[in-house]
Parts: C-alpha cells; sequence; structure tokens
C-alpha cells in the first residue's frame, strides 16, 4: 500500500483530511495536542521524538534516532493506551495528556525554564531552574483517590503519572503504565536539604516505597485541592494557576505505534 504524505499542523487538522496514521513530531505538548485529536477514533497515533522530555515516546520504547522512529512508525505494531482527563477550577476546557500533570512545584518549574534554554540544555534545563526552587514554599492539599477517605498533605507538589518517567531518565513512579486503566499519583513533601537528598536516592534507584517524603499511591479519580493558588500544568503545557486539579483516566482509547 502506498502513502500520499500530508503535513498539517494539528492532529485534528489530520484527521480533517482524511488521515490513517498521524505522526506527532515534537514534544509531550506536540503529542498531547494529537492524543486530543485522535482519542477514541482508532487512528493510530506514531511519535516522533523532538521534543525537550518526550516522556510518552520513551515509556513507549520509540527509537531517539528520526529515522528509526519513522520506521517504527511505518512498520511498528499498534498498541492501545490510555489517556488521562484534566479539570479544575479556572480550566476552561477539559485538558487531555498522556504522560503527567501537577501542581505546585512540578508546574512552576515550567513555567520558569525559558524556551531559549530547553533549546540550550535539552532537559537539563529543567533541573537548572528545578534546583533553584527547591526551598519554594509548601502548601496544604487535600487528596481524594477515587472513593477513599481524603488525605490532607503539606507538599510541595501533587502530580498525577499515565507515566513515571521524567525528564533525563529518571522515574519518579515506578509503578506507572500506560496501559494499566490507573493512574499514579505522586505526593513530593521534601521539608529540608536532608529530605531532598533522601527523595533523590529514592527516585535514583526506583525505590518504589511510601514514604512521608514521598507518597505514591494509584486511581483511577484523582482531585486534589490546594489552600493557596498554585501554577498547574499537564505534559508540560501550562494550565491557568488556580486551587484544584481533577483527574481521571480513560483506559484503552489511543492507539499508538510502538516498536515490534
Amino acid at each position: 500500500m502506498g502513502w500520499d504524505p500530508a503535513f498539517v499542523p494539528t492532529g485534528r487538522a489530520a484527521l480533517a483530511s482524511g488521515a490513517g496514521l498521524v505522526f506527532a513530531a515534537g514534544g509531550d505538548g506536540t503529542v498531547q495536542g494529537c492524543a486530543r485529536a485522535l482519542a477514541s477514533t482508532g487512528v493510530p497515533l506514531a511519535i516522533i521524538p523532538l521534543g525537550t522530555a518526550n516522556l510518552t515516546a520513551r515509556a513507549l520504547g520509540i527509537p531517539h534516532r528520526t529515522s528509526r522512529a519513522i520506521e517504527t512508525g511505518f512498520a511498528g505494531r499498534d498498541h492501545r493506551i490510555d489517556v488521562a482527563r484534566a479539570s479544575g477550577a479556572g480550566v476552561t476546557d477539559e485538558t487531555i495528556f498522556t504522560a503527567m500533570a501537577g501542581i505546585g512545584l512540578d508546574a512552576t518549574v515550567v513555567r520558569a525554564t525559558e524556551p531559549r534554554s530547553k533549546r540550550r540544555l535539552g532537559w537539563f534545563s529543567y533541573a537548572v531552574s528545578g534546583m533553584a526552587r527547591l526551598s519554594a514554599p509548601r502548601a496544604r492539599f487535600t487528596i481524594r483517590l477515587d472513593d477513599g477517605e481524603p488525605l490532607s498533605r503539606i507538599a510541595r507538589s501533587v502530580v498525577v503519572g499515565n507515566v513515571g518517567l521524567l525528564p533525563g531518565g529518571f522515574t519518579l513512579l515506578p509503578s506507572a503504565s500506560l496501559d494499566d486503566g490507573l493512574l499514579d499519583v505522586g505526593i513530593l513533601a521534601p521539608a529540608s536539604p536532608v529530605d531532598w537528598a533522601i527523595v533523590a536516592a529514592q527516585v535514583m534507584s526506583r525505590d518504589n516505597r511510601k514514604h512521608r517524603r514521598l507518597e505514591r499511591y494509584q486511581a483511577q479519580h484523582v482531585e486534589i485541592s490546594s489552600e493557596a493558588e498554585l501554577p498547574r500544568q499537564a505534559d508540560g503545557e501550562l494550565l491557568a494557576p488556580g486551587r484544584s486539579l481533577s483527574v481521571s483516566v480513560w483506559p484503552g482509547v489511543l492507539t499508538v505505534r510502538r516498536p515490534v
């Protein structure tokens, strides 16, 4: 079968042109935009990882080299994955994401990382911004997982992941999987430099034990509220600051191409 390629700015435009396969050439924000258009359509999404973090591509094992990523798109196998749907006060439209969303420090780092720095330093630009903000004030959060009793925590950030990876190849949520029908939740609450060192050791060693400095949970629906208005992000794209974030899993609705 031959292919008649078309280059369009969005996944929605690709669908409108009758595409049978869509390549997302960019980072997690580009994948996010294509996932929003392709979810529940059955049209496969192939990823060419050209962004700073490429978390979804890495979780799928997509080759970093462009030629091999294109080959995977044409010759790989179809695989159905979950996406997540985020909303909250101040979010005008429900946001679809494939990798990770959060409220607090993670979004503060995203907001502070300049595009010029990302082009020059790649994923390390996030590390530079993060190191400069480790002492940012903590906030009081209330987190409800499915129908469980709410958790009250003083923390730096609460993240909800469909994948568990961080920029640079580190793993924040070791149990996260793109196709398990669950969301993984991380409550990041270090209070001192020593706490940060312990969290770093947990992440580096993929230690999945629950600890007061870094708690991990799983759920299908997560409700997060904060006493303060905080930055929010989804797949590295900023949402309007707010006091809440609600995330639900949408199981198996996105078809992606991954290596055989």
